[in-house]
């Protein structure tokens, strides 16, 4: 009997003791540098934060992770080892765009998925594009079924890269990419990938690539996928599906001002889900925040009163 009263006072501990790690903290104590952003609890499908998440904005080469999903489900037609030259031909947005991947060199399919997801290079998501079985205006057409199918009502993807202000999302959309992308293993893989030295060939040289998200040489970080995006328009961006606390989440970081913006957002939000504050943000994206987050408030006052 005795037994059987420990087991049941150790079983009551330890789901009180579960229940006190998820506790989702106050999100007024949660201070970010990103204008759009949402965090989702993938397990119960709760919003714990959310900051203009159907905010309708470019979102750089976060783009690059549909892409990826779009080339993946091609691989019947085109498969990973398969070795493609590097053409941007039709991709307008590349003229004048500079990357350490030249053009006419040749790598595996593998490999230039690899570097559009880690390294974030343009020119391999262009010529993945380019090389698809429908060729490269059917990419296109792909990337927006896709999205579509995935529930993406309010996305809009023109060209592969994220270079253009043309590929537009929401922080709730995204919140779908990352769940479908972290479902591919092949994305998996490639997203978190730190460093790969690549072989190309015609000509044949090996040059080192790294990885966007400085994130996933963190010990203390789990993060199941993960894609960096910047341009001026869209500000700093990240995406990435991890698990902190026992949570899986979707975390969707959208337009900040700085360098390392997005990626001090990231740890802000892992130490508020931690300890239930997030920290401080830089003053100079603080304040830009701020005024991007004015200018959206007065559009929508203006539209709410035309």
């Amino acid at each position: 009997m005795r037994t059987v009263f420990v087991l049941i006072v150790l079983s009551l501990f330890s789901t009180a003791l579960v229940c006190a790690q998820t506790v989702t903290p106050d999100p007024a104590k949660l201070q970010l540098a990103s204008v759009n952003a949402l965090i989702m609890d993938l397990n119960t499908n709760e919003i714990l934060y959310s900051r203009n998440p159907d905010a309708i904005v470019p979102i750089a080469s976060v783009t690059k992770m549909m892409t990826a999903l779009v080339v993946l489900d091609d691989v019947e037609s085109a498969p990973l080892d398969e070795w493609i030259t590097v053409d941007v031909a039709k991709t307008a947005e590349m003229n004048n765009v500079f990357s350490h991947v030249r053009l006419g060199s040749q790598l595996q399919r593998r490999d230039m998925l690899l570097l559009a997801l880690m390294a974030s290079e343009n020119r391999a998501a262009a010529t993945l594009a380019h090389h698809y079985s429908g060729g490269y205006d059917a990419f296109i057409t792909a990337m927006n079924v896709k999205a579509a199918t995935l529930g993406m009502s309010n996305s809009h993807f023109v060209e592969p890269t994220g270079l253009s202000a043309g590929n537009v999302s929401t922080p709730r959309d995204l919140a779908l990419l990352i769940q479908a992308s972290a479902n591919n293993p092949v994305i998996t893989a490639l997203s978190v990938t730190p460093k790969k030295d690549v072989h190309f060939r015609a000509p044949r040289h090996v040059r080192a690539f790294y990885n966007t998200n400085p994130l996933v040489r963190a010990a203390h970080w789990q993060i199941q996928a993960s894609k960096t995006g910047f341009t001026k328009v869209a500000g700093r961006c990240l995406l990435l599906q991890a698990e902190i606390q026992e949570r899986r989440l979707a975390i969707v970081l959208l337009d900040s001002f700085g360098k390392r913006s997005h990626i001090g957002d990231a740890d802000r939000v892992r130490r508020w889900l931690e300890t239930g504050t997030g920290g401080a943000v830089h003053p100079t994206a603080l304040a830009y925040a701020q005024r991007r987050q004015s200018l959206i408030m007065a559009s929508k006052e203006v539209l709410s009163h035309p």
